[in-house]
């Protein structure tokens, strides 16, 4: 992962800071960056968004394509992830991004195996034989610390944008099926993502933790938690990332916080991707994808 390197000086004034929830840049403990989400951003996607948060930036593209189910799902679709962090900085070209990327992948599927996040019965065509894959990509475009959040949100919006074309199974006199898919581009199914979790990564600095930690907070901290929360605030995976140590008092105040502004991420989140449907086709196109 991207990283900067700081004076023990440097360390400390971030450390003193946090103790008294005032953050280098002025946030308190349980405040998130100014965040930009935009969707429907890649035309040859089945849905996409771009989130910059702070100096973080994320690209997802979503593709919906045929597959077969799974043997042990046969009833339903899945989703496969793929993360691409090398065009972020030279020293995460080649196994450094490649680990990186592995486990972001690794951590979406974990948090995507719960179940009702999303709807995968709604995704198979034919028991046993079709049904829709999404493969989800991400790219890392730019690093401002904090990725697993910004990726989750990322992830989310590109869900919401995500249209799927609606197909229909004809069976002739012999028995043998064909699918029909639907050319009418507003004939489709939109999935449903309000179960669908954000990441919250609280990160220990000192005897606090923050929320929606920078590169230089980061270094800071030898531990932190990755909580994925519900818009209900319902807490669906725990991870536990770093080389230091949490005890369980710290892990226990580290989730009631991650529930709380979790609920809150979500509802903003929310609010910006209705705000955005509601502008159709008429609204602006922002950043370098515009």
């Amino acid at each position: 992962m991207a990283s900067v390197v700081l004076s023990e000086a440097e360390k400390l004034y971030i450390v003193h800071g946090v103790q008294e929830d005032l953050r280098v840049d002025g946030r308190g403990c349980e405040d998130y960056r100014c965040a930009e989400v935009e969707t429907d951003v890649v035309s040859n996607t089945s849905g996409s968004a771009r989130v910059k948060l702070g100096e973080t930036d994320i690209l997802v593209g979503i593709k919906a394509e045929m597959g077969t189910p799974k043997l042990e799902k046969p009833d339903e679709g899945y989703l496969e992830f793929f993360v691409d962090c090398s065009s972020n900085s030279p020293e995460l070209e080649g196994r450094g991004g490649e680990e990186l990327g592995t486990d972001i992948a690794n951590t979406l599927y974990r948090v995507f195996s719960c179940e009702n996040t999303v709807d995968l019965k709604s995704l198979c065509i034919n028991p046993k034989e079709h049904c829709w894959v999404l493969y989800v990509d991400v790219l890392l475009l730019e690093c401002g610390g904090n990725i697993f959040d910004a990726i989750s949100i990322a992830v989310k919006a590109a869900l919401f944008n995500t249209r799927i074309p609606k197909v229909r199974v004809l069976e002739d006199e012999e028995g043998t099926k064909e699918i029909e898919l639907s050319d009418d581009p507003y004939d489709c199914i939109r999935l449903n993502v309000d179960e669908v979790p954000c990441i919250v990564t609280l990160s220990k600095i000192g005897y606090r933790h923050v929320v929606d930690a920078t590169l230089q907070e980061e270094a800071c901290s030898l531990a932190s938690l990755l909580i994925s929360v519900t818009s209900k605030g319902a807490i669906t995976s725990l991870k536990k990332v770093g080389k230091g140590s949490l005890d369980p008092e710290s892990i226990f105040e580290m989730m009631e916080t991650g529930q709380r502004v979790g609920k809150s991420l979500h509802t903003a989140l929310q609010k910006i991707l209705d705000e955005e449907e509601s502008l159709g086709t008429s609204r602006p196109k922002v950043g370098f994808l515009g």
